[in-house]
């Protein structure tokens, strides 16, 4: 993993790598620049999709981001995938790998969507295990994304903070910080996106992501969905300042997986995050007595 490790501290903004956007992608140079790519999408063992990858992977760090892990089943990690997973690792070398806390399969059957669960002290065991068996395989710590909320469920013995780190604690993974996602279930549970963000595990998180959303198509604004199909909402990017002016620079990705715009928009956009990613590290590292006051 020498060359994912040695890349790294350079990184800033990256974007979700997209065919319509292949050519685009191979061949920007914007500095801090990195890609992310779902791994389902790549776990054959060569053909043209493969190669398009190694071939951006040659010019750019990339990223995996997984969305059918199914950490919180309640059933170990499919051996299978993760040994698809584990040789993917091996060949592209991320520089780093996520998933999310949810689950999608259930007893043989692979849901189309990451669905919420109890945040009992059982499925943090369960969970854990589950980490723990992938981390393992991959040799590598993963990062666990905080997930989008649509309704209350009943039956918690943790506040999401405290189970995210909890789960750092035990198994040494990282967290992917979604502040999009933080702004939307915090809509649509009637909570405050600021007490979840003073709560959350800021030491552990290693990326984060930020995405557009749009209302409910039934409810209107009283439910948010989170798209993927939009500009970054202006309250998303507030928060987003707000976390970083705590942590300093953190690897940050634009997501957008639906109503893709041309390439030099979705640039724009990464750029937004670039320099605020440079702002928030040149403040970081001024003196006491030369930071700004207010």
């Amino acid at each position: 993993m020498g060359t994912a490790t040695s890349q790294q501290p350079a990184l800033t903004a990256g974007l979700g790598l997209k065919p319509q956007h292949y050519a685009d992608a191979l061949h920007c140079r914007a500095p801090g620049l990195w890609w992310e790519v779902h791994p389902e999408n790549y776990l054959a063992d060569g053909g043209p999709r493969m190669a398009w990858l190694q071939a951006i992977r040659a010019q750019h760090p990339v990223a995996l981001h997984g969305v059918s892990l199914s950490l919180a089943a309640d059933a170990p990690v499919d051996a299978s995938h993760l040994a698809r997973l584990a040789a993917l690792v091996q060949r592209i070398e991320p520089v780093r790998v996520s998933e999310h806390l949810a689950w999608s399969a259930w007893r043989g059957q692979y849901l189309p969507d990451l669905l919420p669960f109890p945040r009992t002290t059982a499925a943090l065991h369960r969970i854990a295990d589950n980490i723990a068996r992938t981390q393992d395989a991959l040799r590598q710590a993963i990062a666990i994304e905080n997930p989008t909320h649509y309704l209350h469920l009943e039956g918690h013995d943790w506040t999401e903070p405290d189970f995210l780190a909890e789960l750092v604690r035990r198994t040494g993974c990282t967290l992917l910080l979604d502040v999009n996602n933080v702004h939307v279930s915090a809509h649509n549970l009637g909570t405050r996106p600021e007490v979840y963000l003073d709560a959350f595990p800021l030491h552990a998180v290693t990326e984060i992501h930020l995405a557009g959303h749009h209302a409910d198509p039934v409810h209107g604004n009283a439910l948010l969905i989170d798209s993927h199909d939009a500009p970054v909402a202006p309250a998303v990017w507030a928060l987003y300042e707000q976390v970083i002016a705590r942590t300093g620079r953190i690897p940050t990705l634009i997501e957008r997986d639906d109503q893709l715009p041309d390439f030099d928009e979705l640039l724009a956009e990464r750029d937004q995050a670039h320099h605020m990613l440079a702002a928030a590290q040149a403040a970081s590292a001024l003196p006491v007595e030369d930071a700004p006051c207010c």
